[in-house]
C-alpha cells in the first residue's frame, strides 16, 4: 500500500508590506502612495498555502520568524500548513516591500530578516515523498536539503524555483542531478542556461513539424537549457501567454528519456472572468498547485508519468493561476481545490 504523500518546504516566510501606487516608481524619484497594508507572505509561506488549499493532505514548512511573525504562523496553521518546524527568534521577520499599481503590476524588494538564520532542521524525515525549495534562504540550506536522503530507501521528489535567481558561482555549483523539478519563468530560464552553458555555442533547435510552440520565444531558450540539465523536468511560466513544459521523465516511447527526444508540453493561459488585479502570488500559486499535482498522482499509485498526467497537472496550475490574479494579495488570492475544479469545464 502507497503510504500518504508528504511535502516538506523549507522556504522563506516574510510580512509582505503593500504599497498601493497609480505606477512603479522611477530611480531617483519620489511619490506618495494611495494606500498601505501587510499580509502573511514570503515564497515558501505562500507556496506551503497554495499546496494545503491545493488539497495536499501534509504540508510541512520548515523555517523562522521573528517575535514580530508570531501572527503570521497562526495564518499557516490556520491555513492547513503543519508548524512545527518554523522557529520563533530574536531576529525580525523577513520582510517585501511591494510596489502593487491598479492593474496588477508590482515591483518588489526583499529583506532576509529571519528567513537566514540558523535553522536546527538539516535532514528530511522517512515518510517524506516531496521537498520543495525556493531562493530565499541560505543556498547552504537549499544544499543541505536537496543532498539528504530521507531514511527510507528512495530519494523523495525534489522542486526548486530559482527565486531570486541564484549567482553564476551557485549556479554552477549546483547539484541539478538531484533536482526532479524545475519551475521558472522566462527570465530565469535566460539567466540559467547563460551562466551553465557559459561559451558554448548553442544546439540547432530540432524540426518542430509545424508544432505550435515553435513561435514561442521561450522555447529555443527552454530546449537549450534542458540540453544542460537533461534529467530535470523544467516547467517555464509564460506569463500571459501561458506554460511551457518539457519533461524528460515522460516514458511515452521506449527511449522517450530526454527532453532532446520529447515533444514540449504547451498549455495557453486561463481564461479570466474579471480581469487581472494583482499578480504577486500567482506564481507562487502556479508552483503549490503543481506540487500538489505531483503528490496527487503519488497516492494514486501512478509509477510511470505519463503525457496525460502532466497536461492534467498544468490545466489545474493554470486555472488556478488565473484565478489568482484576479484578486488581491498573495495567499489570500489562491483558490481553493474546489474552486478550481468548478471552473475546469473551460478546458
Amino acid at each position: 500500500m502507497t503510504m500518504p504523500s508528504r511535502c516538506v518546504i523549507r522556504g522563506s516566510i516574510n510580512i509582505d508590506e503593500f504599497f498601493h501606487v497609480k505606477k512603479i516608481v522611477r530611480p531617483g524619484e519620489t511619490i506618495s502612495s494611495l494606500k498601505l497594508s501587510k499580509r502573511a507572505g514570503g515564497k515558501g509561506a505562500n507556496q506551503a498555502v497554495a499546496l494545503a488549499k491545493a488539497g495536499a493532505y501534509i504540508v510541512s514548512l520548515v523555517g523562522s520568524v521573528g517575535e514580530d511573525g508570531r501572527w503570521v504562523v497562526e495564518y499557516l496553521k490556520d491555513s492547513g500548513v503543519d508548524v512545527a518546524d518554523i522557529q520563533i527568534i530574536p531576529e525580525s521577520t523577513g520582510r517585501a516591500v511591494i510596489q502593487l499599481t491598479d492593474d496588477g503590476e508590482n515591483s518588489i524588494i526583499l529583506f532576509k530578516g529571519a528567513n537566514y538564520a540558523s535553522h536546527p532542521k538539516k535532514s528530511i524525515s522517512s515518510g517524506v515523498t516531496h521537498v520543495l525549495l525556493q531562493n530565499e534562504i541560505p543556498i547552504e540550506d537549499t544544499l543541505t536539503y536537496l543532498n539528504a536522503q530521507a531514511d527510507t530507501s528512495a530519494f523523495p521528489i525534489t522542486i526548486f524555483n530559482p527565486s531570486p535567481m541564484l549567482s553564476d558561482a551557485e549556479i554552477e555549483l549546483f547539484p541539478w542531478n538531484k533536482l526532479s523539478w524545475l519551475i521558472v519563468n522566462e527570465g530565469e530560464a535566460f539567466d540559467l542556461y547563460k551562466s551553465l552553458s557559459g561559451d558554448t555555442p548553442d544546439i540547432p533547435i530540432p524540426d518542430s513539424n509545424g508544432s505550435s510552440f515553435i513561435n514561442i520565444p521561450a522555447y529555443s531558450t527552454l530546449f537549450r537549457l534542458s540540453s544542460c540539465i537533461p534529467k530535470t523536468n523544467i516547467v517555464c511560466t509564460l506569463g500571459a501567454a501561458g506554460v511551457l513544459a518539457l519533461v524528460p521523465s515522460l516514458q511515452e516511447t521506449a527511449g522517450a528519456s530526454s527532453a532532446l527526444n520529447s515533444d514540449p508540453i504547451f498549455l495557453p493561459v486561463a481564461k479570466l472572468q474579471n480581469g487581472v488585479i494583482d499578480t504577486t502570488g500567482a506564481g507562487d500559486c502556479f508552483t503549490g498547485y503543481l506540487v500538489a499535482g505531483l503528490m496527487k498522482i503519488h497516492d494514486e499509485g501512478v509509477k510511470t508519468l505519463r503525457r496525460e498526467d502532466v497536461i492534467s497537472i498544468l490545466k489545474r496550475c493554470v486555472q488556478a493561476a488565473g484565478m489568482c490574479v484576479e484578486k488581491r494579495g498573495a495567499m489570500e488570492s489562491i483558490p481553493l481545490s474546489r474552486e478550481v475544479d468548478a471552473m475546469m469545464h473551460q478546458w
